[in-house]
């Protein structure tokens, strides 16, 4: 099977490549610097390269409150454009089968906890993540529309928030996790006695290892056909407040941890049902939150040593 993955050279996209391979499949992968999928004519030609019969759309343009607060109307565009794009070259492609990844973002502020996919449209987005929420939500009612007037057989998976190895970690852009893995180690190495972080600590999230996701992609792409959406997570949260408590622990900070109340919340609890995910295609994430976390934090490492050694 001819296979295409977009932002398959990015953090999710690397590992989905990987486990596809671990099973025969050589997937063509598409990167930003080879093919702009804003542009219609770019997504033409990547199709008319890759001759897909399954495609996976992860690329996206994303990042944390700040890079959401950053470029509300660069994420909204984008991400919708390129979601539009792939949609319509996989109608006339004819691709057995297209799986769209979704955000948690896409959810109201104050959807009911544990998320259940039937809140998606209960509200609106938290404010600071609305432009790239609403933006990735259209697409699952293009792919919708897709189904039923070409028969295109799209699935819309929606990943809680994502961590691991190959995460980014730059300070303007990355999210919580490695946000505060880098700030923490960075911290522990010059023997700094305090580290400034968002918010007050309060929010919830729930955090799914990056190994677990694509095992949830490729499990959904193997047995689920359905056209509602289906959440991919632990169905655990930790606040905020709690996670940075792990984070310097692990990374062995032992300075204060002070919060800027200033700065935004963000949504105040995230928390998925993922109980469709099990029941449709047999899904249930494995990887314990510490673990994970310890497991980054050794790549990091191991990776900024070699960045300041080359």
């Amino acid at each position: 099977m001819q296979v295409l993955v977009t932002g398959g050279g990015g953090f999710l996209g690397s590992h989905l490549v990987e486990r596809l391979r671990g099973r025969g499949l050589e997937p063509f992968v598409a990167r930003r610097g080879e093919y702009d999928l804003v542009s219609p004519a770019d997504t033409e030609r990547l199709f008319a390269d890759a001759k897909p019969e399954l495609v996976f759309h992860l690329a996206a343009e994303v990042g944390g409150i700040g890079a959401n607060r950053a470029n509300p109307g660069r994420y909204w565009y984008a991400n919708q454009a390129m979601g539009l794009n792939v949609l319509e070259q996989s109608r006339v492609a004819e691709v057995q089968k297209l799986v769209l990844i979704g955000t948690t973002c896409s959810y109201p502020k104050h959807t009911p906890i544990p998320f259940s996919e039937e809140d998606l449209w209960n509200g609106f987005p938290e404010e600071s993540n609305a432009p790239y929420g609403v933006a990735k939500k259209s697409l699952l009612v293009g792919a919708r529309g897709y189904r039923e007037q070409y028969g295109l057989n799209a699935v819309y998976l929606i990943p809680s928030n994502l961590y691991g190895p190959r995460d980014k970690f730059d300070l303007e852009t990355s999210h919580v996790i490695p946000g505060m893995i880098r700030r923490m180690s960075e911290a522990a190495d010059r023997s700094e006695r305090e580290v400034v972080l968002w918010g007050d600590g309060s929010p919830t999230r729930e955090f799914l290892y990056v190994e677990d996701c694509a095992e949830g992609i490729d499990l959904a792409t193997q047995h689920y056909e359905g056209d509602e959406p289906v959440n991919l997570g632990t169905g655990d949260e930790i606040s905020i407040r709690e996670l940075a408590e792990l984070i310097a622990d692990v990374t062995g900070y032992a300075g204060e941890i002070t919060w800027d109340i200033s700065k935004p919340n963000g949504q105040p609890r995230r928390r998925l049902d993922v109980s469709k995910a099990e029941a449709l295609f047999g899904f249930r994430a494995r990887t314990p939150l510490r673990e994970g976390i310890e497991h980054t934090v050794a790549w990091y490492r191991s990776t900024a040593l070699f960045d300041a050694a080359r």
